[in-house]
């Protein structure tokens, strides 16, 4: 096993998308940023579609 290779059944300690504060922070502006999909349309663009479980 290399240094960035994960045993098959490692189990990180939390769900979360960031590892850190730092990230989290990050992660927070980028979301706050983010445009719904009623600002997209009025800028001609489309929304991500929605997606549905199989």
């Amino acid at each position: 096993m290399t240094k960035n290779e994960l045993k098959k059944d490692y189990k990180p300690k939390n769900s979360s998308m960031v590892e850190n504060e730092e990230d989290m922070k990050k992660l927070g502006k980028q979301i706050e940023k983010l445009r719904t999909n009623k600002e997209l349309k009025e800028d001609n663009k489309y929304p991500d579609p929605i997606q549905h479980e199989n």
